[in-house]
């Protein structure tokens, strides 16, 4: 997330959506799985370069990947879907700003490749509060108790 697209949108939202992601993304990780964090870059000048930045709530790791793009699909002319078939992902949790953009586009253009796309619930902002509802009722959501089950090994091998 930047603080260029989060113009308009409460602060205590913000910091409660970058708490349900970060907890979500240390899960992912910390279960060798890769964390993948897009960063816009439409409308990015020298002069504009710091709220292009993503912002300090959100924990960047080492071992994460950093993708740019300039469209709201994060799949349109970046490497995204090649990064994520070279780690064998299939299932994609989906977070972030703009719910009725960036998010909506990149969990669209995840399905038109094949890939099982979901929005963290708790995870994803929008400055209109009827888009969220909206994105909920219409996508596919996980909690992040339902990400830790997922990760936790059932079978033995």
């Amino acid at each position: 997330m930047q603080s260029v697209h989060l113009e308009g949108i409460e602060k205590k939202n913000v910091d409660r959506a970058c708490e349900y992601i970060n907890y979500a993304a240390n899960m992912i990780r910390s279960n060798g799985h890769v964390v993948i964090h897009i960063r816009d870059t439409e409308g990015l000048t020298e002069e504009n370069r710091e709220v292009y930045d993503t912002i300090p709530e959100i924990q960047v790791e080492a071992a994460d990947r950093t993708l740019t793009k300039e469209y709201s699909n994060s799949f349109w002319k970046t490497e995204l879907e090649q990064i994520l078939r070279d780690q064998g992902v299939e299932f994609l949790v989906i977070a972030g700003d703009a719910a009725e953009h960036c998010v909506l586009f990149t969990y669209n253009g995840a399905l038109e490749r094949g890939f099982s796309p979901v929005m963290l619930q708790n995870g994803i902002l929008s400055r209109f509060d009827d888009v969220i509802a909206a994105t909920y009722r219409d996508r596919n959501v996980v909690s992040y108790p339902a990400i830790k089950y997922m990760l936790k090994p059932h079978f033995p091998q």
